[in-house]
């Protein structure tokens, strides 16, 4: 049985071995528990690394012929495990989990816990040694678990699916009792039994001296594969018993059957070509760095789901959450992992620890159906045959069911693994989209996979420009649809999800890299309506400009970028037809962007009365007039104006009235310009872009509902100041004010300020069943509130873990 032990701990920042006998007094914490926490600019990464200590005391019963094991699943970076005062194991990576058994340091009644914990960057491990381009935090950020076993377990469970309806099933057991038999199961997503089978005894092979692996094969005829649309899992459920078939131990794994082949021309899951469309992700917060709830976890995957239009995602640059993996496995998103690395290679000692790695994470994760890739090289880092040579054939062996590849931003290096995975960062916004396999991977027979792309090339803040932001979106989109038409590319992870605090040696003046499609709270900027509007769920119209002439050179609207997934785009200017939108270069995108490079439209014939083939030429001459000013008009232009004007004896104020009502917009009424989205010949989303001097608060939480089960609950509440045509306001940047009040704390400052007209906050529960009211408000704008009701549910024993 295993049972949570995230409460009641204590916590110090300087270790001390009074701290280890429960003399020196501690604050007390709650897990996922941070060390430090920091600002959201200009954080210092000196500020959490340090010698600190955990605690707790753990109370227990008479364990007579059981064991007792204590499971971390994050400590960063390396933990050193104490049971009453004697050193019990030590982990050496903050990114795996590490499983420790305690039966022999434990007794009857209150036992002493403690973890010290450096959290520096020690270069003797991974990923450390050199320079980082990401913060690395640390803490108990993940949760703490006690299991109570027999002595008899079963201690794995390795499914795989050769093909969609054929299970492969691997059970390790330790120390199972002569004569002990296994019993297996497989429920359907609905919970029935729709295979089972027992064996007489384990026929095993020896593992080492107390394990044994014994193997089944499943065939399930009418098994429902699991893909990105239809997520089916199943669960196999095993039952060690012993020779009088008592149960001894009882282990559930889910699985999906499905199988995932990377090929010379892409990525095929159930055999079906399908393009990886992702983002990379790191695992951090604002404020509490890694140490989040298991609610935000899964509230990263809906957003990559539901509101990003992907269906891959790249953890980089470390093993992640098995929260955010788990749900990956509900939703259907594909994942490519890796082993922690950012381009430096260590000595033989951090070599051998990057292998344990490797190890640690295939052996915790290979049941997970979402996860399609095993990254077993160091991020960007240059070839080291001998090194990776081992790393590879660790990963084929522990699981062969699984392809392998590793992230390099080199050309041609060396290929051990089964996917060339290149951070292809040759966009520029003038050169090609993507890089060739040729150009760039020793083997054409291989898959080519971009693992990043953009980022750094073009840092976008979402207090830039709109021309920056727009940008910023179509260097996603180049490169997407570059990778789409080579039909080479098994598919593109854009660097990145959002924006994150990094070194001093990166990042933007205040140590943010600016490199996300969302910032740091998840609003989005532009680039985000990019992604989202690849799928075809939802529908997605987004603008990027505000149209506002004020905001151009000479007030001339240059060309816009609208993105939608909608059939058509229709343009009205004070509810009159303009044009339908054409769409620009990107067509090799499931939904390219359309372009707005044209506000005249059919304005002229329908407001002027003028022919097809006078306001044909007008518009045209009307537009060359807005992008190059009438000074500067090209010669043709004037020459086709003049020519114009005199076969429909127009006078040249003639002219500047039409230049000024059609394409200077000064002096007159302000214009609202509408963009509305078609789809099946009906409207399915509607923008308005005029200007406006309303403003009001939109505020998104994750959830209303908090729930304490194992640990303490999280929402994360995302703010943007809009005008009264829900417009983005990036000019409003407010201080933002957070006043909570009822059963649940604030996480960061009381007040922020509006950055591009959006910031967020956090709270978190505290232990008790209620309510808690948010209330947001800035200065002339409307508070909004927000109530969220608090349950906890205790799990387990509670008063086997109690002081």
């Amino acid at each position: 049985m295993r049972y949570s032990i995230c409460n009641d701990w204590e916590f110090t920042q300087e270790w001390s071995d009074n701290f280890l006998r429960f003399a020196a007094e501690g604050q007390k914490v709650r897990l996922p528990h941070t060390c430090k926490e920091i600002p959201l600019h200009y954080a210092d990464s000196n500020s959490y690394q340090m010698i600190c200590g955990y605690r707790r005391m753990l109370i227990l019963p008479d364990l007579q012929n059981q064991r007792v094991f204590l499971q971390f699943d994050g400590a960063a970076h390396i933990a050193t495990l104490y049971v009453n005062g004697r050193k019990t194991a030590v982990h050496r990576c903050g990114y795996t989990a590490f499983r420790a058994e305690i039966t022999d340091f434990v007794h009857p009644g209150a036992n002493q816990i403690a973890v010290r914990l450096d959290t520096t960057e020690n270069p003797a491990i991974p990923p450390f040694g050199f320079v980082i381009d990401y913060l690395t935090y640390g803490g108990l950020y993940r949760e703490v678990w006690l299991d109570i076993r027999n002595e008899g377990l079963i201690d794995d469970v390795f499914v795989t699916t050769p093909s969609v309806t054929t299970a492969k099933i691997q059970i390790t057991t330790d120390q199972a009792p002569q004569g002990a038999a296994l019993r297996f199961s497989i429920n359907d997503p609905s919970g029935h039994v729709i295979w089972e089978e027992e064996t007489e005894s384990i026929a095993s092979t020896p593992d080492s001296v107390n394990h044994a692996i014994t193997l089944f094969t499943a065939s399930i005829p009418d098994a429902l594969s699991w893909d990105t649309e239809h997520p089916r899992l199943y669960t196999c459920i095993c039952e060690l018993l012993s020779p009088s078939r008592i149960i001894l131990d009882h282990q559930e794994t889910t699985f999906g059957f499905r199988t995932a082949e990377f090929k010379a021309d892409g990525f095929y899951l159930n055999g079906e070509k399908t393009f990886l469309r992702g983002l990379n992700r790191h695992q951090c917060y604002p404020y509490v760095g890694y140490a989040a709830s298991a609610s935000l976890q899964r509230e990263d995957v809906r957003i990559l789901q539901e509101e990003l239009g992907c269906n891959a995602v790249r953890t980089s640059h470390y093993p992640q959450s098995q929260h955010f993996l788990d749900e990956c496995d509900r939703r259907g998103m594909l994942v490519f992992t890796e082993i922690p690395g950012w381009q430096h290679i260590g000595d033989t000692t951090w070599k051998k620890q990057a292998v344990r790695n490797t190890r640690e994470m295939i052996l915790q994760n290979r049941n997970h159906p979402s996860i399609i890739l095993w990254g077993v090289r160091i991020n960007e880092s240059q070839d080291d045959d001998e090194f990776y040579k081992h790393t590879n054939a660790l990963a084929h062996r522990l699981d062969p069911s699984r392809a392998t590849s590793g992230v390099r931003y080199i050309e041609n290096s060396h290929l051990l693994e089964d996917v060339y995975a290149y951070n292809d960062f040759s966009h520029n916004g003038l050169t090609p989209g993507a890089k060739s396999k040729k150009e760039v991977s020793p083997d054409k027979n291989k898959a080519l996979l971009i693992s990043e792309h953009n980022g750094h090339m073009f840092p976008t803040k979402a207090f830039d420009s709109w021309e920056k932001k727009q940008e910023h979106a179509l260097r996603h989109g180049r490169v997407l649809n570059a990778a789409y038409q080579s039909n080479e590319h098994a598919g593109c992870f854009g660097w990145c999800m959002f924006d994150y605090p990094t070194h001093k040696d990166f990042g933007s003046g205040d140590r943010v890299c600016y490199h996300g499609v969302m910032d740091a709270f998840r609003n989005p900027k532009p680039a985000a309506a990019l992604y989202a509007s690849q799928q075809d769920q939802t529908p997605v119209l987004e603008v990027v400009s505000s149209m506002d002439i004020g905001d151009y050179p000479a007030g001339q609207i240059g060309d816009v970028a609208v993105f939608s997934n909608a059939e058509e785009i229709r343009l009205y200017k004070n509810d009159v037809f303009v044009t339908t939108l054409h769409t620009g270069e990107l067509t090799s995108l499931p939904h390219p962007p359309f372009i707005l490079d044209d506000t005249v439209g059919e304005l002229l014939e329908t407001q002027e009365g003028f022919s097809q083939e006078k306001s044909s030429m007008l518009r045209e001459c009307l537009l060359a007039a807005g992008k190059y000013t009438l000074p500067n008009l090209p010669a043709r232009y004037k020459a086709k104006l003049l020519w114009c004007m005199i076969r429909s004896h127009m006078t040249f104020a003639d002219g500047v009235d039409l230049y000024g009502k059609y394409i200077g917009n000064w002096g007159g009424e302000a214009t609202r310009w509408r963009f509305d989205a078609v789809r099946d010949g009906k409207v399915v989303s509607s923008v308005t872009r005029s200007p406006s001097s309303h403003l009001h608060l939109n505020v998104r939480t994750s959830t209303t509902t908090l729930t304490e089960t194992d640990t303490y609950d999280m929402a994360a509440v995302r703010v943007r100041i809009l005008d009264e045509n829900d417009t983005p306001a990036p000019f409003a940047q407010l201080p933002v004010h957070f006043f909570l009040e009822g059963d649940a704390s604030l996480i960061g400052p009381a007040v922020v300020t509006a950055e591009g007209g959006m910031c967020g906050t956090m709270i978190r529960t505290i232990g008790h069943s209620g309510e808690a009211t948010l209330t947001v408000f800035a200065d002339g704008l409307e508070p909004v509130t927000i109530k969220y009701s608090i349950a906890v549910t205790v799990q387990g024993w509670p008063d086997l873990f109690s002081f």
